[in-house]
């Protein structure tokens, strides 16, 4: 008869087989990956102030990959996705990834989401040797391939979102008045440096900063109010493009909003400002994106199908797609690492060249350029349908060039073969 003792041996015989079945004669165990599952984690907002505009990321990521796991997952494995809260808060973030690696023994970090919170973490990943992956943050920071070598943007970069939007109001509106209100950190100062490219800053008629922790924003509406702005552009997240249109309309003023993709997202902005009095305010706003969010797209077709199996119908938005994206990218990757990936197999295989995302243009990852989305399209609100409007530009270090999209088409069912 066998004894409890006995019994626990013998289930670590056998996670001990297992272990040693995804690593060779003499090698080491991947640390998150078994004969079954590949385990990766994550930090979110999922409380605290950012949460109503992005706690549905990890919700969709994680439907996304419960559809790929009921399909088989990726080479036989199940991909397990754990998220931890860290409330937009630094501190907690480090908390959150500790445990991760720690604890979790996580195979990577995928689309952490934010660029105050991530950049808190980001050496402590590379120094632990983690794969770094599709960072939820445009900040340029990410790209530095001889610094952070495991470490990958997935957002375009805020400088090229700020570059998109100021060459596209020069462009509709070349007498306009154009003033910036953004994040007081990489991402505000991202988005302004892409205005200055086209602009100058000393055309730049006003610049207003918040932090994050801010309760309002009064003073920065009221000083461009002043200033007499026509076209403001806005390095915002969602609660404060909210916060930023609601204020100036309550003050009876009414210019043209131009926003950075993080803050753009329209279902998110309505359920901010309300569906009274949303839509209205929304109407004629101008964003940039590179994702596949046309009300008609088979992307969007697919992830919608997802989303009402795997994810209990939840609101869809531009943040389920945005979620479902990244999983998606990360299901690519881990089908090109190989039958028994490592992580030194998933950076190759993200190094590759081979990866191409789902967005309006490929990816462009290699050995020299870690950095997500370098090309952007304009969209615009109308009628209460936010969608591409046919402008699509790419941005380098001095130049805005109009360029065709290429979007990504949908292969097998939106499974990555490896």
């Amino acid at each position: 008869m066998r004894t409890p003792a006995t019994m626990s041996a013998v289930a670590s015989l056998a996670s001990a087989v297992i272990l040693v079945a995804c690593s060779g004669p003499g090698e080491e165990a991947t640390p998150g990956v078994t004969a079954t599952t590949v385990t990766i984690g994550t930090h979110q907002p999922l409380t605290g102030r950012a949460a109503a505009g992005y706690a549905t990321v990890s919700e969709a990521t994680s439907a996304y990959f419960a559809y790929v796991n009921a399909s088989g997952g990726i080479h036989g494995r199940r991909i397990e996705y754990l998220v931890k809260d860290d409330a937009y808060d630094p501190a907690l973030t480090q908390t959150a990834v500790t445990e991760l690696v720690t604890e979790d023994d996580v195979f990577a970090i995928v689309n952490g989401l934010g660029t105050p919170t991530h950049s808190s973490v980001l050496d402590y990943v590379d120094e632990e040797g983690v794969p770094d992956l599709f960072i939820s943050s445009g900040s340029s920071v990410w790209n530095q391939p001889a610094v952070y070598p495991n470490t990958f943007g997935f957002n375009a970069e805020y400088v090229t979102e700020g570059a998109a939007l100021a060459q596209y109001a020069v462009e509709q509106r070349p007498d306009a008045r154009i003033c910036v209100l953004g994040q007081d950190d990489d991402f505000g100062e991202g988005v302004l440096e892409g205005v200055e490219i086209v602009v100058g800053g000393n055309e730049i008629v006003e610049i207003r900063t918040y932090s994050p922790s801010s309760e309002d924003l009064t003073g920065q509406i009221a000083t461009l109010m002043e200033a007499d702005c026509e076209v403001n552009i806005l390095g915002t997240i969602n609660g404060f493009t909210a916060m930023a249109i609601g204020t100036a309309a309550q003050l009876g003023w009414f210019p043209q909003w131009y926003v950075a993709s993080p803050g753009s997202d329209y279902a998110t902005l309505v359920q901010y400002l309300g569906e009274e009095t949303g839509p209205a305010l929304l109407e004629g706003m101008v964003s940039v994106n590179y994702l596949p969010f046309s009300p008609d797209g088979e992307w969007v077709e697919l992830f919608k199908r997802i989303n009402e199996e795997y994810n209990d119908g939840a609101p869809f938005t531009g943040n389920t797609v945005f979620g479902m994206s990244a999983g998606y990218l990360f299901a690519e990757a881990l089908a090109a690492a190989g039958d028994e990936p490592t992580r030194e197999s998933l950076i190759a295989a993200v190094e590759s060249g081979e990866l191409l995302g789902n967005g309006i243009v490929p990816l462009t990852y290699s050995d020299h350029n870690h950095a997500g989305y370098q090309t952007v399209g304009i969209a615009t609100v109308s009628g209460g349908v936010q969608d591409y409007e046919g402008t699509t530009y790419s941005v380098n270090e001095i130049q805005v060039t109009e360029v065709e999209a290429a979007p990504v088409p949908l292969e097998n069912a939106g499974i990555p073969r490896g």
